[in-house]
């Protein structure tokens, strides 16, 4: 790591419950547009706004390296029990104090946005890293008029990107279809 300290890194976190071709899409494009020497995709136990995860974080791990596996640029990490958090504000400040770090975008989906405002220190996350937002199908209009957009539009970069017409959620749906 002590090569890309002063390059930009991103930062993609969640459950990937699972990962999929639309974490893998916008990590390319995000690594190419923006040269970036490295994304973290930082896979947690629990999204804090869901109850339950449908994949073991073993098996949601285990896929994430497979579908990234050719990506050099992509690094699957669990940091849970190191930081004893899974709040992004955690992450952010791990990779700034612990890995020296200054230089950090901050991947979401406009889906994300919207609701941006409630996760745990939502203003330390866009002080301390750059926003980078990609389209999401649905919610870019409701993503513009967010709470975080009107207070830190000039901390926020917009990617258009064609939106990935997949979800964790589409993939867990059809899971439970062949399973039943």
């Amino acid at each position: 790591m002590a090569n890309y300290k002063n390059k930009y890194i991103g930062l993609l976190g969640g459950s990937f419950d699972p990962a999929h071709k639309g974490h893998l899409g916008i990590s390319k494009i995000a690594i190419k547009k923006f040269k970036l020497k490295k994304i973290y995709w930082v896979i947690t136990k629990k999204n804090p706004f869901k109850k339950k995860t449908f994949y073991s974080l073993i098996e949601r791990i285990n896929y994430a390296k497979k579908i990234s596996r050719t990506q050099k640029k992509i690094q699957v990490i669990h940091l849970d029990k190191i930081i004893k958090s899974t709040r992004s504000i955690n992450v952010i400040n791990y990779f700034i104090k612990k890995k020296s770090f200054k230089n950090i975008y901050f991947i979401i989906g406009s889906d994300n946005l919207v609701q941006f405002h409630k996760w745990k220190s939502w203003k330390k996350i866009v002080k301390l890293a750059k926003l980078m937002v990609f389209s999401r199908k649905g919610y870019d209009k409701k993503g513009m008029k967010s709470i975080v957009v009107k207070n830190f539009k000039n901390k926020i970069t917009f990617i258009k990107n064609k939106p990935f017409i997949i979800s964790s959620t589409q993939l867990k749906r059809q899971e439970n279809l062949i399973i039943k």
